[in-house]
């Protein structure tokens, strides 16, 4: 490989980043000016983008953000964090003219609801992830938060197109649609190399492509993979499924253990998943269980990155 094509980077991640105000406790709202009383509040680094690219820091993958950012307080912030992880941020963008996003969420054991104000978030293009490609030559590049990017969304199909002529491997997070409309999937998934909902993600997106509802987590793991793609699914206590061909072909659990905050848990099983690929393991049973592992050991903390496995800590895990 020639220097001009030589890896800066292994996962370019794009998408999403901004702070998250944490608030545990009694958290829902009663209006008519009721004052309630929190247990804890946290401004920690949110974004699913955000989160998977601190945690394949964390697991010693070079790895460089490409986001936009509010050149105010709270982007000071987004930036401050990754660096601090071992992030590379040189294909962020700072804007002047639009503050950055800025997610709330009200955690409950088990459960919680997420308000996010925008911002910044929506902003990101096509361009300026290829920028970022041109310059940093990852060998993978992991997408983000579709939903909430509609500029991105729309010129997705494209971009990976562009991509897969670069012989790069993608892989997709939708996260949750507010809208709860799943659209422009179909279009997306076949130029996918892996893609990586949750199981409510999963059949949602299975039941709006299919164009019926679809309630067993098998039926949609099979519409999505008959795509083209490689299908893995987040799913819950069960781990982590996988499915190619429209056939179910591995499944690993995840580890047992006292939940604290369950914030980010996809988004570190999604950095454990394209950890393991890049690593080179072989088996997707084998790159399942670190999926599974990292996504558990991620419950340990406050935020999606405080307790992010280490690779000595996933290693250890494994065993």
């Amino acid at each position: 490989m020639s220097a001009s094509h030589t890896p800066a980077v292994d996962v370019l991640v794009v998408g999403d980043a901004n702070p998250d105000l944490l608030l545990t406790g009694d958290t829902v709202p009663r209006f008519g000016q009721a004052e309630q009383l929190l247990d804890a509040a946290e401004l920690v680094l949110g974004g699913s983008a955000a989160i998977v690219a601190c945690g394949l820091a964390r697991l010693g993958m070079r790895t460089a953000l490409v986001s936009v950012v509010g050149r105010d307080g709270f982007g000071d912030v987004v930036l401050h964090r990754l660096e601090e992880r071992g992030v590379d941020v040189s294909a962020i963008v700072e804007r002047g003219d639009v503050p950055t996003g800025l997610s709330v969420v009200l955690a409950q054991p088990g459960d919680r609801a997420i308000l996010t104000l925008p911002g910044t978030i929506p902003l990101l293009d096509a361009a300026t992830v290829r920028a970022a490609v041109e310059r940093l030559r990852p060998r993978h590049v992991h997408i983000a938060s579709y939903f909430l990017q509609p500029s991105l969304a729309a010129e997705l199909p494209s971009l990976l197109g562009w991509l897969g002529d670069r012989a790069v491997t993608t892989s997709l997070d939708t996260n949750w649609d507010p809208a709860e409309r799943w659209d422009g999937l179909s279009e997306v998934l076949p130029s996918l190399t892996v893609f990586l909902p949750n199981d409510e993600e999963a059949r949602a997106i299975a039941g709006s492509i299919a164009d019926r509802p679809v309630d067993s987590l098998d039926d949609a793991g099979a519409i999505l993979s008959a795509l083209g793609c490689r299908v893995v699914v987040k799913a819950g206590a069960e781990g982590g499924i996988a499915y190619e061909d429209a056939a179910r072909t591995a499944g690993a659990p995840g580890l047992v253990l006292d939940v604290v905050d369950t914030t980010g848990a996809g988004d570190s099983f999604d950095a454990g998943y394209l950890a393991a690929m890049l690593s080179g393991v072989g088996t997707e049973e084998g790159r399942l269980r670190w999926a599974a592992t990292a996504g558990s050991l991620s419950v340990r903390g406050i935020g999606g990155t405080a307790e992010q496995a280490t690779e000595a800590e996933l290693s250890t895990a494994l065993v």
